[in-house]
Formats: structure tokens, C-alpha cells, sequence
């Protein structure tokens, strides 16, 4: 299995599991919270039957990946993928993130540019900023999230119960658009992940992205579902037009936060439009 080395902690190597398939344009797929790279199956198979070369990771603390208690924030996030990057020499790619992964997206091009990329793409967006606060109404208050890392520390296997439930609207969506099965194996996923990890990223999703934004200066998609329980779509991806420049915003009617999976046909086809540059229809 491939791996690099992103740094250390006391005496042991922190590395990073990724996948590397196809060829064409290098598509690289950053995955949400908890899940692990292979979360981005239904887009993969897609992209690959297109002609793009796809890359997967894990970031630290879940799937294959170290499970180090240090780096669990947006500066060290975006360090390890660029390590990623410059460990595959990719040029020319389009950058994607799911959910947790779009804040890697934002921050990566705004602190390391676009040199390595060519557009950039954001399922289920988390910028612009999620905690409300006196200059962002919008947000959510900060007395949810610590209700969340309540509930990690006190029983995480029932939190990510209830977490995967609102991920994906089962009780609109169950056999309709997520199995049972698949239910599982994203609990099984998550609960194969970092106990450290799995509290410690609470505390990112707090990340304020709105000085990073205005830097992102390629072409950008964003897709998000309507009724998105977990970033709702009005405090997220509503409010990011005249934020990022160039930006085509596709709402998914009726879609939970977990899009690829449940919406596979709107997402792959808004995706793929976009890659081509075949206009919105």
C-alpha cells in the first residue's frame, strides 16, 4: 500500500495512505468526517470511465493513515497534502474535498496557490464560517459544537449513530438512496477511526475560511445539497458566490449532506460537466 511521510511525532513516522489509479488529468478527492478515501466510490468509478487519473487519501487519524494527537487543524491539514502533491510531482490537477475536505481545498489554495492546480471542486461545502458570532449571524451558535464533543468523549459510537443518520436523511432517504448496508459500512468506517482524531476535528469545523477565499483564483464548482442537515446549505454554500471569483454553484434539490452517495447522478454529472467545461445546463 502506498504511502508518504508527512512528519513525526515523538519517535514515530506520521504517514498518510493514498491511492493513485487511471490515468489523464490528475483528479485528486479529499474525503469528509469520518470517513476514509474510499468514501469517494461512486465518483472514482465515474472520473476513471471518463479518462482522469484519481488520487485518494486518508487524512491523519482515519482510514489507513497515523493516528497521531497532534495536527488536527487547517494549516497542518493543507501542509500534508501538499507534501502528498509534491510526492506524486502533480501538475494540472483539479482539487476536490467532501464536506471537511473543502476546508483542506480552501485553505491549500490559500496558502500554497494554484501552481499545481487547475480547478477546484467542493461537495458539501464547509467555508465560508460556521460558528456564529457577532459579524456572522448566519452561523451556527458555538454551544452546538460543544454539545458534539460532549457527546464523542462520553460514547462516539453513539454519536456517530446518530451523526450518519443526519448524513444522509434516513428517514427520507433509507432504501430510497442509502441502503442498510451501506449505512454499516460507513459506521464501521468511522468507527475504525482515531478516538483522538474523531474529537479533535470538532474544533475545525470552527475554522473561519473567510480571508481564504477571495485567494482561491481558479475556476471553482460547488455542489450542495438543499436540505443538508449537518452544513446547512443556507449558512454554507449559499453565501459563497462573490466570495471565490469564479465559482458555479449547483444546488442539489432535496439532497442530504452525503451527495456523492445518495445523489450520484446529479453530483458525477454536475462534475464531469465541469471538468470538460461543458456549461450548466
Amino acid at each position: 500500500m502506498p504511502f508518504v511521510t508527512v512528519g513525526t511525532e515523538n519517535t514515530a513516522d506520521i504517514r498518510i495512505h493514498y491511492s493513485d489509479h487511471g490515468s489523464g488529468q490528475p483528479v485528486v478527492l479529499i474525503h469528509g468526517y469520518p470517513l476514509d478515501g474510499n468514501s469517494w466510490e461512486r465518483q472514482e468509478l465515474a472520473l476513471l470511465a471518463a479518462g482522469y487519473r484519481v488520487i485518494t487519501y486518508d487524512r491523519r487519524g482515519f482510514g489507513r493513515s497515523s493516528r497521531p494527537t497532534t495536527g488536527y487543524d487547517y494549516d497542518t491539514f493543507a501542509a500534508d497534502l501538499d507534501i502528498l502533491l509534491e510526492h506524486l510531482e502533480l501538475t494540472g490537477i483539479v482539487l476536490g474535498g467532501f464536506s471537511m475536505g473543502t476546508g483542506e481545498v480552501t485553505r491549500y489554495l490559500s496558502r500554497y496557490g494554484s501552481a499545481r492546480v487547475a480547478k477546484a471542486v467542493m461537495l458539501g461545502a464547509i467555508p465560508p464560517f460556521l460558528l456564529k458570532t457577532p459579524d456572522n449571524p448566519e452561523g451556527v451558535a458555538g454551544s452546538v459544537f460543544d454539545g458534539i464533543k460532549e457527546m464523542v468523549v462520553r460514547d462516539r459510537y453513539a454519536w456517530f449513530e446518530q451523526f450518519l443518520d443526519d448524513f444522509s436523511n434516513v428517514d427520507e432517504l433509507a432504501e430510497s438512496r442509502i441502503s442498510k448496508p451501506a449505512w454499516r459500512a460507513a459506521f464501521a468506517v468511522a468507527a475504525g477511526a482515531s478516538p483522538y482524531a474523531s474529537y479533535a476535528c470538532v474544533d475545525t469545523w470552527l475554522t473561519d475560511f473567510r480571508p481564504d477565499l477571495p485567494k482561491i483564483d481558479v475556476p471553482t464548482l460547488v455542489v450542495h445539497g438543499t436540505r443538508d442537515r449537518i452544513l446547512p446549505y443556507e449558512a454554507t454554500a449559499k453565501r459563497l458566490p462573490g466570495l471565490i471569483t469564479d465559482l458555479t454553484l449547483v444546488a442539489v434539490d432535496g439532497g442530504p449532506h452525503n451527495i456523492g452517495w445518495t445523489h450520484p447522478d446529479e453530483v458525477n454529472g454536475a462534475l464531469l460537466d465541469f471538468l470538460a467545461g461543458r456549461p450548466e445546463t
